[in-house]
């Protein structure tokens, strides 16, 4: 096998849960491969640089096996190696989300124990 289609690639790899994602992605300019814009009919080839830009984050991977048949998490997980600086990064923007979920204050409906604290105070 010398190349498969970027769009099925994407989607055996798990970066997107459906092809028709995986296009779309490529359409709207989100793949790279090597630093040139991909199309989803773009073959991939061992070796190719892949910069891909999804919801959680972008990856710059390396590709180390063709596959297009969609297997579990572990198995999509060996058909790209992941460079160290994207993992980096990747996982600061993750925790500075967190950390700021922390500091937003979330408007909820007030408990029942709160209700009679807002009920005592407008009494006074």
């Amino acid at each position: 096998m010398t190349g498969i289609r970027l769009d099925k690639w994407l989607w055996a790899a798990r970066f997107f849960k459906t092809r028709a994602l995986a296009a779309k992605a490529c359409d709207l300019g989100r793949i790279e491969s090597n630093s040139l814009q991909a199309k989803p009919s773009r073959e991939v080839r061992l070796g190719d640089r892949l910069k891909i830009r999804t919801e959680s984050g972008d990856f710059h991977v390396d590709v180390l096996v063709l596959s297009d048949i969609r297997g579990p998490a572990a198995v999509a997980q060996t058909l790209y190696s992941e460079t160290d600086a994207s993992r980096e990064q990747r996982l600061k923007l993750a925790a500075e989300r967190k950390a700021m979920l922390a500091f937003e204050g979330r408007e909820s409906k007030p408990s029942k124990r709160d209700r009679r604290e807002i009920d005592r105070f407008r009494r006074r």
